[in-house]
């Protein structure tokens, strides 16, 4: 897998933020040594965040973020400003661009105490330095660049990347409860909803952890699990399917082979899994009527048999033996407010951050409305959530 290839979800997020014209796009494209985005001297050019890859030492790849001005006026300008906000979500690390020939005011000042109450490291850059007659000294509190004539665009690139502690990778989907010289049968349908010619992003990844522990990954589908674990043996250590097949593949698979899902594996790797596990069991106690937001974090052509539309309303209909109002999200798209829902059913969260999967769930906990996601919901509601979980050391 190259740069280009590495998923958004495992990407360090940096955010540039700032007032109108304080020089945010030349900064960026400075930074990034690319034209990302469009440079003018009229206020509010940038009118949606910019997203950009790219690779920065030591941290590896990361995503550049160039937002609108945070001071943007007007009914349009307020959604500029909400769009920023929500940025800020997924920002790891934000860089807040000043004009250093102008002071800090009232827009700066919100900005800082929104990186502080999110707990997001930042830096303060001072652009436009080479209309000053005499550069002060570099500090925390202001680090002086020019975007015109590039001048210590690479020394902004080293302290950005000294602002995230750079630590060993200790997230595992599976290489904590497998051993070297395991075997693991992985179970992936094929059907409609499967991309042509490739695999989704969690099949890859417990793939590549499987390879770095030293254990065997092998593959098939849910129609042919019952001949092929028949002509195993020794029996395998673990059997992980997608949450679709999750019922036949449980019918199939002895009591005495550990059993999980790709969806539980993400929802532990992005650490949430508790949280999960408590939500999903909320499906008992919905009321008739009850509003269910289904989110999913990429957006994608919705196939006749989708799991998020179709699959999993038809589940919960069929488990409660009650009617819900169903709201689909998906995207970038997730409500602040959730206070209408009586539960979020998000999917596995695999084409994002930690810190926007983390916050979408806080913002479930604060409206007081238990979640979950796709593979444990559908679980739960077929009875094996139990086992499922006991793989992972949960007892339930």
């Amino acid at each position: 897998m190259g740069l280009n290839d590495t998923p958004g979800g495992e990407r360090v997020h940096i955010g540039f933020f700032g007032r109108r014209n304080a020089g945010k796009s030349s900064v960026v494209n400075a930074f990034t040594n690319q034209e990302l985005a469009v440079v003018s001297n009229t206020p509010g050019t940038t009118t949606d965040p910019v997203y950009k890859a790219m690779e920065l030492l030591p941290l590896g790849p990361v995503m550049i973020i160039d937002t609108p001005g945070y001071d943007d006026e007007g009914e349009l300008g307020e959604l500029r400003v909400k769009k920023t906000s929500q940025v800020l979500n997924k920002t790891d690390i934000a860089v807040l661009v000043t004009d250093c020939t102008k002071e800090q005011g009232e827009c700066e000042a919100q900005l800082i105490k929104l990186f502080e109450k999110k707990n997001i490291p930042y830096i303060i850059v001072k652009n436009k330095c080479d209309l000053l007659e005499e550069i002060p000294q570099q500090s925390d509190k202001g680090f002086y660049v020019s975007a015109k004539e590039k001048k210590n665009i690479h020394q902004l690139r080293e302290r950005t990347a000294s602002l995230v502690q750079v630590q060993e990778q200790t997230r595992m989907l599976v290489g904590d409860i497998v051993r070297q010289g395991d075997i693991a049968v992985l179970v992936i349908p094929i059907d409609k909803a499967a991309p042509k010619g490739r695999l989704i992003l969690p099949q890859q990844q417990v793939i590549r952890d499987l390879l770095e522990c030293g254990a065997a990954a092998l593959t098939c589908r849910e129609t042919e699990l019952e001949d092929y674990l028949s002509k195993l043996s020794p029996k395998p250590d673990i059997v992980i399917t997608d949450s679709q097949a999750f019922a036949k593949v449980n019918a199939v698979t002895p009591e005495d082979i550990p059993l999980t899902s790709f969806s539980i594996l993400m929802a532990r790797y992005k650490g949430y899994l508790d949280m999960a596990v408590r939500g999903a069991k909320a499906i008992d106690g919905l009321e008739n009527g009850a509003r269910i937001l289904i989110s999913e974090g990429c957006t994608h052509h919705r196939q006749c048999e989708d799991i998020g539309s179709v699959k999993l309303p038809r589940l919960l209909k069929k488990y409660t033996g009650k009617d819900f109002e169903i709201n689909l999200t998906s995207g970038r798209e997730f409500p602040d407010d959730l206070k209408e829902y009586g539960l979020v059913i998000h999917c596995g969260g695999c084409m994002l951050g930690s810190r926007e999967m983390n916050y979408r769930m806080k913002c479930a906990e604060d409206s007081g409305v238990p979640v979950t996601n796709y593979g444990i919901a559908i679980a739960y509601m077929n009875g094996i959530l139990k086992r499922s979980v006991k793989p992972l050391g949960i007892d339930i």
